[in-house]
């Protein structure tokens, strides 16, 4: 079906190889399921039904906010939705998990309770469901890495494309000023800004983005280096290309293989980098789901509280591995010695 769509024959080529590497096929519809699902989490963990019908009406309470008063309710802010469905002549249609990432269960007597029958996989110190921060959790965690990889796959292009093209001077001064840039304890750094600024997810993007283009415009630089001088980027200039269009229509092209092949990998380092930063309590603002505040609040638990390691570590270990798998299925397919 892809191949259909597919015209170019180099690309043809490459998606072949990558079809190839089964692993990497099948890791990659994982992560497409697990970001499905992080995508549709309110319809499959929420506090609220999906559907709900009371004294004769109908309700859709997950996709519309609702006012106490539409209930008959004088005497409360919140409407209650578990009491609503409970009522005599109510019906309702919930979620498979019926807690949402920030709800506390209160009918246990103590957090972090084990997991049981109300909470699959037991809950943290707030007594929240740990399967709806897993899942919610995924969503940040994902959104943080691509565009975090995003930015500065951007400005390393861009940075590294300037460097290698124009050479010279402009060459020489400029990699002096990344090996200087380079030399900067960039994570330590990372934690002074992210303290100053307690930042939001999108600001931790950007913070987190400062230093991460610098691998990046290496292997542009060095593509770039390597591909201007090539016969085809001559011949267009004989012809009398413009600047621009040896740049974006012959150079650019010929010169992403690298940054594409160590693309996984590096979305893999940042999901590892926004756990470590919320481990260290300087990632997302409480109580955004995330497993690294679970991992932090598993060595507060060592003895009482298992699951709040064991299942975060293993959402860490399966993302990361299909990642990685995925990685190698893109290595491979770039790769212009593997054979078909």
């Amino acid at each position: 079906m892809i191949e259909y769509f597919i015209q170019d024959e180099l690309t043809l080529k490459r998606w072949r190889r990558f079809k190839g590497r089964k692993t990497a096929v099948w890791s990659g519809i994982a992560l497409l399921v697990f970001l499905f699902l992080t995508l549709i989490a309110p319809l499959i963990s929420n506090s609220r039904p999906i559907y709900l019908n009371y004294e004769g009406k109908s309700y859709f309470p997950i996709f519309s906010e609702y006012h106490p008063k539409d209930f008959n309710i004088e005497d409360s802010l919140v409407v209650d939705y578990r009491k609503l469905s409970a009522a005599e002549g109510s019906s309702s249609v919930w979620p498979i998990i019926k807690w949402d990432p920030f709800e506390s269960n209160k009918i246990v007597d103590s957090y972090p309770s084990r997991p049981s029958s109300d909470n699959w996989l037991g809950t943290d110190d707030r007594g929240r469901d740990v399967l709806a921060r897993l899942l919610y959790g995924f969503k940040y965690s994902i959104a943080y890495a691509f565009f975090v990889w995003l930015l500065t796959f951007i400005f390393g292009t861009i940075i590294g494309g300037v460097m290698g093209y124009a050479g010279g001077k402009i060459d020489f001064f400029g990699q002096r000023a990344v090996e200087v840039l380079s030399t900067v304890p960039q994570f330590f750094l990372l934690i002074i800004l992210i303290s100053i600024f307690t930042p939001n997810l999108w600001w931790l993007i950007g913070i987190s983005s400062i230093f991460g283009w610098i691998p990046i415009s290496y292997y542009v630089r060095g593509e770039f280096l390597q591909n201007r001088k090539k016969e085809f980027v001559e011949g267009a200039r004989a012809l009398g290309a413009t600047h621009f269009s040896l740049i974006f229509k012959h150079i650019l092209p010929n010169s992403l293989t690298s940054v594409i092949t160590f693309a996984p990998f590096t979305i893999s380092a940042n999901i590892v980098g926004l756990a470590s930063l919320d481990y260290l309590g300087f990632g997302l603002e409480i109580p955004t789901p995330s497993w690294g505040e679970l991992l932090a609040q598993a060595q507060k638990h060592i003895s009482d509280g298992w699951w709040l390691a064991v299942f975060p570590s293993l959402a860490l270990f399966f993302t990361l591995t299909f990642m990685n798998l995925l990685g190698e299925g893109v290595r491979d397919a770039m790769d212009p010695n593997m054979s078909n």
